[in-house]
Order: C-alpha cells, then sequence, then structure tokens
C-alpha cells in the first residue's frame, strides 16, 4: 500500500511544520527564524535566516560522518574510452583545491561563475566549487553558439568563466575556446579570469593576463596543501542561476535558492525515488540542464548516494546497447532519463536483443521525464526491462517533480499517460479562463497555489517584474505551468501539451499531445509530433511528422493512410486529422525536446530563428522540404 495520500495529507495540513521535518536531514550553520515568511521575495521564502553551505552537504559532511570511502561519482566516457571513480574524499579534495583556485583569480562570495564544460567529472567538480564558497554559478551548455553564450555573460555578468577545450558529440569533437572567445568579445561585461581544462583531444590557446591552465592551478593549489572552506550562506542566497532553453532575446535566467533547494532534493531520494546512501542513481542527462543540476550534482551527493557522469548517448557509442552496458557496469539501480532517449533505443533496436547482452538485475526502477512519456514508449520499456517505468512531470522552474509515483511512499497503480499525482507541496489545481478550478477530466490551465514548495525558483536572476509577468499575472494567487491538461476522478494528472500547443480546430480545442498519443500506438512509429498549422477555414488544422522503426521496409504512404485512420477511429472526425509526412528525424533541442513550435512557424511561413539549442540545425531544412512537398509551408528566410 502507498503511504502518499497520508503523507500528502500530513503536508496539507501544515506545510511549515512539513519541511521544518524534511529540513532535519541537512547541516544547518543557523537554524530559521521562520520556516516561511509569506511577506518576503514575491510570494514568501522559505527558511528565512537560516545559514547553510551546499557543498557541505554534499561532500564534507559525509566524509566527517566516516563515509569518506565512498563511491561519490563515476564518470563513464565511451566517446574517449575514459572510466574514473571518486570516493567521497577524493571529490572534496579536488573540489577544495578547485575553490582555492577561484578564489585566486578573483572570485568571491555572491560572485557569478559561468560554467561551459562537456559532461566531465570536472563540470560537476566546478558547481560544487562554486557553491563551497558562495559564488553563483550559471551552466551553460558546452557548445552553445557564441551570440547565446554572449547573452547570458551580459546578464550573469560573471567574475570567471570555467570550461574545457573541446566537448565530443559522438564521434565529433567541437573545440570550445573559439566559441568562448568570440562570445566574450560580443559581450559587453568581460570577465576578469577564465579557467580552462585542457582535454588531449584538442588544446586551447590561452590569453594572457586573462586565461589560466585549470590543471596546471589545481595541482599548485594541491601541493601548496591550499584547501578553501564551505563559506555560511543564507538559505535565501543564490545557488544557481539557469537560463531557460530555447530564449530569444533577454534571456530568462531561473533563480535556485540554497537552503530550500536542498531540503527538496534529499527529501525526493528517499521518497520518491526509493534510493538509499551508498546505492548508485544514474540520470543520464546533461549538467546544462535542470535535471542535470537536481539529479547528476546535488540530489545524489547530498543523500550520500554515487552519482553517475556519463559522457555519451543512448545510442552510437557505440549502438543502441549503450545504457544497458553503463546499467549493468556500474551496477545502477535506478535510471532517469527523458522519453526521447528510449525511443531512439527501441527505434533502433525494435525487438530490445541488445539488452539481453547485459546483466541489468540491479536495476529496480526507470524515470522518464523531460517530455510527454507516450504509453506506447512506457510499454515497451515495461516490456523489454521487467521494472517499474515511473513517468514524472517537472519543470526548470520546479527543480524537481510537481507529479509523479512517489515509489519510495509506495508505488501507486500507473494509469498510462499520467504522471500519477502531485507532490507534497504543491497544490495543483486545473483552471478555466475565468481563474475557476474545473471538475474531474475537464481540461484547463494547470497552475499551482501559492507559495511554491522548497527548491522551487523565487524569482528570475535580476527581473522580479517579469518573473511575476511571466508565471504569476495569468491567474492571480497562483503559478501557472504554461501545461494544458486534467485531473481524473482519482486526482491522477493527465499533462496534455503546452498551452500553447492546445490548437482550434472550427471552435473544437483539441490537444496536440493526445493525438501524439494515439499516433504513437502504431506499430511501425518510433516517434511523432503532431503540431496546428494554419487554416483560413478552419482557424488551425492538424499535420503529423513521424519517424519509423529501423527496418521498416513498407510504403510510407500506406503508413501515413493508417495514421490518419487510427486518429479518426479514436478521437473522431472532429479532430480533422488528414496531414501525416513520414520524416527521416525530428528536429531537437540537446536535451531532447522537440521543437515544436520552430516547425508551426515553418509551417505557417512565418520568420523563425535558429534555436540557441537544437541538435542538428540541418533536421529543419529536412523539415521544410517535406512541408513543401506536400504545399504546406511558405518557408521564408530565418530572422536575424
Amino acid at each position: 500500500m502507498s503511504r502518499y495520500a497520508e503523507v500528502y495529507d500530513t503536508w496539507k495540513k501544515n506545510p511549515e511544520s512539513f519541511w521544518a521535518e524534511a529540513a532535519r536531514d541537512v547541516s544547518w550553520y543557523k537554524l530559521w527564524d521562520k520556516v516561511l515568511d509569506p511577506y518576503a521575495g514575491q510570494y514568501g521564502r522559505w527558511f528565512v535566516g537560516a545559514e547553510c553551505n551546499t557543498a557541505y552537504n554534499c561532500l564534507d559532511r559525509h566524509v566527517e560522518a566516516g563515509h569518506g570511502a565512498r563511491t561519490a561519482l563515476i564518470y563513464d566516457s565511451p566517446v574517449t574510452g575514459t572510466k574514473q571513480s571518486y570516493t567521497y574524499a577524493q571529490l572534496t579534495e579536488e573540489v577544495a583545491a578547485l575553490s582555492a583556485v577561484l578564489l585566486d583569480v578573483g572570485v568571491r562570495k555572491g560572485d557569478r561563475v559561468i560554467v561551459y564544460m562537456p559532461m566531465i567529472a570536472e563540470a560537476v567538480m566546478a558547481m560544487l566549487a562554486c557553491a563551497r564558497i558562495g559564488a553563483v554559478h550559471s551552466v551553460v551548455f558546452g557548445g552553445f553558439a557564441s551570440a547565446e553564450l554572449a547573452t547570458r555573460i551580459n546578464d550573469a555578468k560573471p567574475v570567471a568563466i570555467l570550461t574545457a577545450s573541446c566537448g565530443i558529440e559522438t564521434a565529433r569533437v567541437i573545440p570550445y575556446k573559439p566559441l568562448l572567445d568570440k562570445a566574450i568579445e560580443l559581450s559587453e561585461h568581460k570577465p576578469s579570469a577564465c579557467l580552462v581544462l585542457q582535454r588531449p583531444q584538442v588544446a586551447a590557446n590561452l590569453i594572457n593576463g586573462r586565461d589560466h591552465d585549470w590543471g596546471a592551478s589545481v595541482s599548485a593549489a594541491k601541493a601548496a596543501g591550499r584547501k578553501a572552506g564551505c563559506a555560511a550562506v543564507a538559505a535565501t542566497d543564490p545557488l544557481y542561476i539557469l537560463y531557460t532553453s530555447g530564449t530569444t532575446g533577454q534571456p530568462k535566467g531561473v533563480l535556485r535558492d540554497n537552503g530550500g533547494h536542498m531540503v527538496a532534493l534529499k527529501w525526493t531520494m528517499k521518497n520518491f525515488y526509493d534510493i538509499a546512501p551508498g546505492e548508485v542513481f544514474w540520470a543520464a542527462s546533461d549538467v546544462g540542464w535542470v535535471v542535470g543540476h537536481s539529479y547528476i550534482c546535488y540530489a545524489p551527493l547530498l543523500h550520500g548516494a554515487t552519482t553517475l557522469v556519463y559522457e555519451g548517448k543512448p545510442v552510437g557509442t557505440p549502438d543502441a546497447g549503450a545504457f544497458w552496458r553503463v546499467i549493468s557496469e556500474h551496477k545502477v539501480v535506478a535510471l532517469f532519463t527523458a522519453p526521447t532517449a528510449f525511443r531512439a533505443i527501441k527505434k533502433e533496436d525494435p525487438s530490445g536483443d541488445l539488452i539481453k547482452n547485459y546483466d541489468l538485475t540491479k536495476l529496480r526502477t526507470l524515470f522518464l521525464a523531460g517530455e510527454r512519456a507516450d504509453p506506447e514508449t512506457i510499454k515497451w520499456a515495461e516490456a523489454k526491462l521487467n521494472v517499474p517505468v515511473i513517468d514524472h512531470w517537472w519543470q526548470t522552474e520546479t527543480g524537481w517533480a510537481i507529479a509523479g509515483n512517489p515509489v519510495g511512499l509506495g508505488k501507486m497503480p500507473v494509469k498510462y499517460g499520467s504522471p500519477t499525482v502531485p507532490m507534497p507541496g504543491f497544490d495543483l489545481q486545473v483552471l478555466d479562463e475565468k481563474h475557476q478550478p474545473v471538475g474531474p477530466n475537464q481540461n484547463g490551465t494547470l497552475a499551482i497555489k501559492l507559495p511554491l514548495p522548497p527548491g522551487c525558483l523565487p524569482t528570475l536572476w535580476g527581473n522580479d517584474e517579469r518573473f511575476r509577468n511571466s508565471y504569476l499575472a495569468d491567474f492571480p494567487g497562483y503559478y501557472s505551468t504554461s501545461d494544458a491538461g486534467y485531473r481524473d476522478e482519482d486526482g491522477y494528472v493527465y499533462v496534455m501539451a503546452r498551452t500553447d500547443d492546445v490548437i482550434n480546430v472550427a471552435g473544437h480545442r483539441l490537444s496536440t499531445g493526445q493525438m501524439e498519443e494515439v499516433v504513437a500506438q502504431h506499430k511501425d512509429i518510433a516517434e511523432c509530433a503532431v503540431i496546428g498549422v494554419h487554416d483560413d477555414m478552419k482557424g488551425q488544422l492538424p499535420a503529423g511528422f513521424v519517424v519509423l522503426n529501423a527496418g521498416v521496409a513498407r510504403d510510407a504512404k500506406d503508413i501515413e493512410a493508417e495514421v490518419v485512420k487510427l486518429v479518426r477511429d479514436v478521437i473522431g472526425p472532429v479532430a480533422a486529422f488528414k496531414n501525416v509526412m513520414v520524416v527521416k528525424r525530428l528536429p531537437k533541442t540537446r536535451s531532447g525536446k522537440i521543437l515544436r513550435g520552430t516547425m508551426r512557424q515553418i509551417a505557417d511561413g512565418e520568420s523563425w530563428k535558429m534555436p540557441a539549442t537544437i541538435d542538428d540545425p540541418a533536421i529543419l531544412d529536412e523539415i521544410g522540404e517535406v512541408l513543401k512537398s506536400r504545399g504546406m509551408a511558405h518557408a521564408p528566410a530565418k530572422s536575424a
């Protein structure tokens, strides 16, 4: 039996007592004056008056408790053939020395530091080193274009930038230093120092007076016995800024504080993910995304578990068995990844034959988030892995799950298509256009009654007004998720689409997400996307893009006709679903989100800007050509 209802009810009856109890699992230099000050900040602030240090809780605390020999971090890089492990004692030593180097180059408490790194162990060390001295890190995905990096430099105004000489995308080496130098040239703000980790694949040119050799500097600090201590910071002080993906113009910097962030993430490791200290937890994401912040860097280490940094892909490094090799080799008990990773694996190995080559007996659970987890992908993973597959829903802004199936409290029955129920801290409502809650199975905007729980953003970096306008203004007293959906009679949440992905077909409001669920049921389809395309008669019409499983040799027109019939049979003629196109691949961000908005702009003949986070820009040209071949796109030149 799940304890979820009891625990959620305990939170709802007394939120402050609930979070004060959870906070006992965190070490504090000074306890709070108030668990929640409802008058502080934009909607209230958590643990006001408390002092703490996040890096101390991730590292030193475990060493002092006698767990220094426990493995803290495993680095596995199929693209370089490198594997390395660090104990808690070793990782603490590395971070303390790197922190001393940051102090040497002028970084102080409250200063910002941009981390522009590939998926290597030093990326996590960089984040923890900033946290150790009270600096505010802003991780920018390694290999981001110079212009996009420049906007973040201008907004965060970093004293220093930490980078590596290169990143590796499957077999392609991407030199980072030229991109960084160009970004600094473009930016109005100039950092005073850059710390550059020289990787064997590419040697970066260092600029005298500004650039420092990471390896040499850390080695010198170690030789001199120099280590930085853990600075006491306010619980409400910022830990990091994370710019939301796809930002254009002025970037939107999501802010995370120290105290509430630790309390919330520590609570999730046992109660949501059912992880014990010492177990290996793998979030197959990137440190550039929120999942990488929360569940590669911080949560596992706060909990005394082992985290895994993987520099590779789900397919192609070397094949669709890459994830199974890592799980088997490192005895991973829980994998957290995006549904798109599993769709890629399923596409390359539909029968799951590669799974049979590995021992996955340690794996207990698979967690999916980041994109909607379509039921067909979940069913495939359940059948092939024979473990529970847990969908959960959260956002960059929340930092942890809004809704999910809390395995640690006892797994609840799975309903395909639903991430299950709201977590303690999230009073989730479905609101109509008049700001009123609607009944079960009624669609509306998913909104969270204020205050948001610990761990969520208190505001945007340097822009309270934009925070209010972006999240709080549409539904006073609530945080708007900008997701559309409903809750059923059992309280289960269904996230159907972003609110701007709900299309209006001849007066009928239809969810593209619901159509995607139906399309994904076709046996030959690996993944799909449905967008709303402008139509003079009906306002909008749905258009489906489908990628076929590897080895499917049937005529594409036959498959397209079957998909149209499938949607007509399940949803009905009201969907007006007639346009389906087989494509080689879908345009995605590097975190696996399908770029539906850009696809719609191309289809509607609007000017569009190349998304900064796109994985492969050539895919948008392919989509444009397919649309033009069907007479559905004007495809104007991209905007500047």
